[in-house]
């Protein structure tokens, strides 16, 4: 999904936007002043891409999403389930021989997470040692952990990943009893072991083995585990919450055939690593669907968009969803998503969906949750702003969500493990202060394109920008200002590119209105009110003006 969505945002920012005999502005890769935006006329509006992008979202199936090196680690270690002196997916050990990032390190080269790199690199190095391979990124893996393990006692809470305080120190009790030399009495690690401690004492074991949570997605750092009772909760793909780490260990420990199956599978799609959950197809679906409108180019893709919509409305519970289908754990990020665009959409959809995550007058993302998560009471906003007379569910999760995020936003702590955005706190602000009723479509896109696109401005207003100097129009009282205020009204409202020169209209007749507007408020007579407009402006000495 982040592979279409950026090749849908970068085509916007770079292609030459045409359709038909309208002229649309062209960008140009480099730097450039006004005079570089050419005026481009003919073509059909990008057809090429839109049928590209068209493929795309007929092809969606389970959904696309990057490898964990935390998840095919725990997969490696996976002994052969016939004779166990061997690994029963060798495949994971290449991918992690082969990814391995210059500073020794495994994750997302992209991005560094304290969080996420110390937990990556001490289960890719757990994973070769267990199987003895590759001695040399073993050290330098080791290196880059001793390096860093003080960042983990700078890490904010809300930047840790789900089941973190339950998965690592579980991890690090495996890298023990291989032998593997770290410093497990580093001060970092004491806030962590606290933290487990803690919410192992909130987890009741009996209803765990009773009630789909969201600890199944981390079974991998639960002790005590009646893997007897456990396997009831099951999904019916064979996963444990679709989590391939928490599945590879109760296959390790169970020899499940279901589980086997599911890891086997997710193996061969992602080429020998695996992802942190999988399927994600509501996700995808969803969000897919909410970027296309984000970005002001849905119009073109409605039947895909239909098609997206009418899937998740079949997989829709009046207990809400998550990331993917059929699950027995749902989450309020997801559910408030669907909701807001099936409503939107006319699908019927009750809003009383959302008292499964409310408790003593607060709303939560997951039951249990150690902390809020943002993105979550961010849809939740979202979802609230759609919101019928007398639905109070709606209303109070619009008070609750908007009074967290402001307050969030007034710490600066607009951040989430959940997802990493360039401009989420952007994005907040925005829905803060624009809700639905008051946001126009063309605003909220542009703010978007804005938010996370080019840094360079495009000067879409370029035939009225022409239109204002060659005639003076300063002279008659008009400011720049004020045409590209006209502009704006009509773009707002009249935004298909095979519009253009309605928009170009109506804005160069508000303009000229409100010229006359000033002139009918003048204390000039009739005559010379005529003569002035004519001929030179609102000021004396103005002789050049021509129309």
């Amino acid at each position: 999904i982040e592979w279409s969505l950026n090749l849908i945002l970068q085509s916007l920012l770079q292609t030459n936007l045409v359709r038909n005999d309208i002229q649309i502005l062209e960008r140009t890769e480099e730097p450039c002043d006004l005079d570089d935006y050419c005026v481009i006329p003919g073509a059909e509006f990008g057809q090429p891409l839109v049928n590209q992008v068209r493929m795309m979202l007929g092809s969606m199936s389970d959904g696309e999403i990057s490898v964990s090196a935390y998840d095919t680690a725990w997969v490696a270690l996976v002994p052969r389930l016939d004779d166990g002196d061997s690994p029963q997916f060798p495949a994971t050990l290449q991918w992690i021989l082969d990814n391995q990032l210059p500073d020794g390190s495994w994750g997302d080269a992209a991005l560094f997470s304290a969080y996420d790199r110390i937990t990556n690199t001490l289960a890719c190095v757990v994973a070769l040692t267990k199987w003895s391979l590759g001695p040399d990124k073993c050290i330098r893996g080791l290196s880059f952990l001793e390096e860093n393990m003080w960042r983990l006692a700078e890490e904010d809470l809300e930047s840790m990943p789900i089941g973190f305080e339950i998965a690592f120190p579980s991890l690090l009790e495996v890298a023990k009893s291989l032998g593997i030399g770290f410093p497990y009495d580093h001060h970092a690690l004491q806030r962590i072991y606290a933290n487990r401690e803690v919410k192992l004492k909130r987890i009741p074991m009996e209803m765990m083995h009773r009630i789909p949570t969201t600890i199944l997605h981390s079974l991998e750092g639960m002790p005590g585990v009646d893997w007897h009772k456990i396997l009831r909760l099951q999904s019916s793909d064979g996963s444990f919450l679709y989590s391939p780490s928490a599945t590879a260990f109760a296959l390790k420990q169970t020899g499940d055939a279901k589980c086997f199956e599911y890891i086997d599978r997710i193996v061969k799609k992602f080429n020998g690593g695996v992802p942190n959950v999988y399927p994600v197809d509501l996700f995808e679906h969803i969000w897919v669907v909410d970027r296309l409108e984000r970005l002001g180019i849905s119009r073109y893709f409605k039947q895909e968009i239909k098609q997206c919509l009418d899937y998740v409305h079949r997989h829709w519970t009046e207990d809400g969803i998550c990331w993917a289908r059929n699950s027995a754990v749902r989450d309020v990020d997801d559910t408030a998503m669907a909701f807001r665009l099936l409503r939107l959409h006319g699908y019927t959809v009750s809003p009383s969906v959302f008292e499964n995550f409310e408790k003593d007058g607060e709303f939560f993302c997951f039951a249990g949750q150690s902390t809020q998560a943002v993105t979550g009471m961010y849809n939740l906003n979202r979802a609230s702003q759609l919101r019928f007379p007398g639905e109070d569910v709606l209303q109070r999760a619009g008070r609750f969500s908007y009074a967290f995020l402001r307050e969030r936003e007034a710490q600066g702590t607009i951040r989430d493990k959940w997802i990493i955005a360039k401009d989420l706190p952007g994005e907040v602000k925005y829905t803060l202060d624009f809700p639905w009723y008051a946001s126009l479509p063309r605003v909220e896109a542009r703010a978007y394109l804005d938010q996370y696109g080019g840094e360079n401005d495009v000067w879409i207003g370029k035939t009225l920008y022409r239109w204002f100097i060659e005639n003076g129009l300063e002279t008659f009282g008009v400011a720049l200002r004020d045409v590209l205020r006209a502009y704006f009204l009509a773009a707002a409202c009249i935004f298909e590119p095979s519009r253009a020169t309605e928009r170009l209209a109506w804005a160069k007749v508000s303009v000229l209105a409100n010229i006359i507007t000033k002139y009918l408020h003048s204390d000039l007579s009739g005559n010379e009110m005529m003569e002035r407009f004519m001929h030179g402006g609102l000021h004396e000495g103005n002789s050049t003006i021509s129309w």
